[in-house]
């Protein structure tokens, strides 16, 4: 009998040994055992599943729940409000000035109906288009805004007047000036003078931001092309454009890429 226990890996005495005895399923859990049930493997295997997989089933969990946040913290408010100030004049003058001298030209020679009017049509349609060319020449357009939801909501109520100002000055178009923000570049880097910079040299503003800081305050930052400057140039002057955009402000400094220079004003009003 203990050969063909062994014969049969122990089997038949198991059997003997345990034999008028109900066996209770437990007894042969393991996998390995030749006498597990179909349901045992099924429970096992479950389990192995569960084990190895749920830790890296609720990080990828918990990272996807944080990127959502993430992107919804930082979605972008779109630029639908429409404003005379965001209109270009001089396109308004150009385009009507060529269309009374064209309707007057051919009115004029019969080619056109209407030639009783193409007198008047010419007597106005050539100095409006003078002067939309003139302003055409002079614009200045207006410098993208790239605002973020949070900030947006912040603006309101934390942004200061000369914050707000700024905003409103550089996103609409202008005429006569050479750049955005023009008189305060002149004023703080001090163009041509001791301990300032060439007029050449100056910096162009390409685009502004609002945002919200870690803190949660409100930010506007002026994103500036300065080829000729580096970062040492703006942080001497780092007090001088929290004293010229101020008060009620902190200006901070920071580097770009491809000589693109950025001067965070934050605002020291919070909710």
């Amino acid at each position: 009998m203990e050969a063909a226990a062994a014969m049969t890996g122990g089997v038949t005495l198991c059997s003997q040994r345990f034999s008028g005895r109900s066996l209770s399923p437990l007894a042969f859990s393991e996998p390995n055992s030749f006498s597990t049930s179909p349901l045992l493997l099924l429970r096992h295997k479950i389990k192995t599943h569960h084990r190895n997989s749920s830790p890296i089933s609720l990080r990828a969990a918990d990272s996807t729940q944080s990127s959502s946040s993430v992107a919804a913290d930082k979605s972008t408010v779109p630029d639908t409000e429409f404003s005379l100030a965001k209109v270009s004049f001089g396109v308004i003058g150009l385009s009507g000035g060529v269309t009374l001298l064209s309707y007057g030209f051919g009115a004029y020679f019969n080619i056109l109906p209407g030639s009783e009017w193409s007198a008047i049509m010419l007597t106005y349609g050539f100095p409006l288009a003078i002067i939309g060319m003139a302003l055409k020449y002079a614009e200045l357009k207006p410098v993208p805004c790239l605002t973020y939801s949070d900030a947006q909501l912040l603006r309101e109520k934390c942004a200061t007047p000369i914050l707000t100002q700024v905003r409103n000055d550089v996103t609409r178009y202008r005429y006569g000036d050479e750049q955005h923000l023009e008189e305060a570049l002149k004023r703080i880097f001090q163009y041509g003078q001791g301990g300032g910079i060439p007029r050449r040299s100056a910096p162009i503003l390409q685009m502004i931001r609002e945002e919200v800081t870690e803190d949660g305050r409100y930010c506007l930052v002026l994103v500036f092309e300065a080829k000729s400057l580096k970062l040492s140039d703006f942080e001497q002057r780092q007090k001088k454009f929290a004293s010229f955009f101020g008060p009620g402000i902190t200006a901070e400094i920071a580097e770009g890429d491809k000589n693109l220079y950025e001067v965070r004003l934050i605002s020291n009003t919070t909710l």
